[in-house]
């Protein structure tokens, strides 16, 4: 399946929730920051919370481009479950 229309597709469709998972947490950290009490605007947690939200989207790049270098050559062990 790979490099198919359907792994094209499905590649999109993770690509777009990706984004909109983050760009809802954008919104509703900094709100809920301030509902708790602690200054959501430039403080020391929102910092900790856009750097773990980096490195959550980082650890899923470097496994998508893992399963690339797996579709084009065989012989590496596969990631995914059961693919």
């Amino acid at each position: 399946m790979c490099f198919s229309l359907a792994w094209l597709f499905s590649l999109l469709v993770w690509l777009v929730i990706v984004c909109a998972v983050v760009a809802i947490l954008h919104i509703l950290v900094p709100w809920f920051l301030s509902w708790v009490g602690v200054d959501p605007t430039g403080g020391r947690v929102m910092q900790i919370i856009r750097i773990i939200i980096g490195a959550i989207i980082l650890i899923a790049l470097i496994w998508f481009i893992y399963d690339l270098i797996v579709c084009m050559g065989a012989g590496f062990p596969r990631l995914g479950p059961g693919r």
